[in-house]
């Protein structure tokens, strides 16, 4: 009866843009040691195998470079190691991260792109008409003029109105005798 909310608008540029430079930095500058943030922002946006994976293993090659970093004293070459690993793993995150939120198309965007209407929407208002509640009115380039040289008649709508409305008129007498509000010869019709 209710139909779908609105569905929530699109963020700005300027919010998406910041969501790329936090995921991305979050990799780079805390020396490696989150790397496993944009992977699994990755694995999240595409849902592939390959990327899950890579984000679980990700955690335990960490963890195992702090390790050695911990264990060996400074001047030892696998501690330099260790934190290059640590790095270079950071920094290939990063990149992929950038490259497949950059890469990734418009309508599987989680943040971005055009919202498809809903099919409620589309069946309740004529298409010229005005939107319902809570829908946004999308803004088109045409006139009505070229619309309506460019489109088929629309017939069944009125049908389904109309039908849409004797149940509504039928909903709201059922109503009015459940609350014993209903008064012999005030019955309007609905309208």
């Amino acid at each position: 009866m209710y139909g779908h909310g609105a569905p929530p608008p699109p963020p700005s540029s300027g919010s998406v843009i910041t969501q790329r430079v936090l995921y991305a930095a979050s990799g780079v500058l805390c020396c490696g040691m989150l790397t496993a943030v944009p992977l699994f922002r990755v694995a999240v946006l595409r849902g592939r195998v390959f990327d899950w994976i890579a984000a679980w293993v990700s955690i335990p090659l960490v963890v195992g470079c702090i390790a050695v970093i911990g264990s060996y004293p400074e001047e030892d070459w696998r501690t330099d190691a260790g934190l290059a690993v640590m790095l270079l793993m950071g920094a290939c995150a990063s990149a992929y991260y950038l490259t497949v939120d950059i890469r990734l198309p418009r309508r599987q965007h989680p943040y971005g792109g055009p919202v498809p209407p809903s099919p409620h929407a589309t069946t309740v208002h004529a298409p010229n008409g005005p939107a319902p509640y809570g829908y946004p009115q999308p803004a088109s380039p045409y006139t009505p003029t070229a619309l309506s040289q460019a489109q088929p008649p629309q017939g069944p709508a009125p049908a389904r109105i109309d039908q849409v409305r004797a149940e509504l008129d039928e909903l709201s007498d059922y109503l009015r005798r459940q609350d014993g509000q209903q008064r012999p010869g005030d019955h309007e019709g609905g309208r």
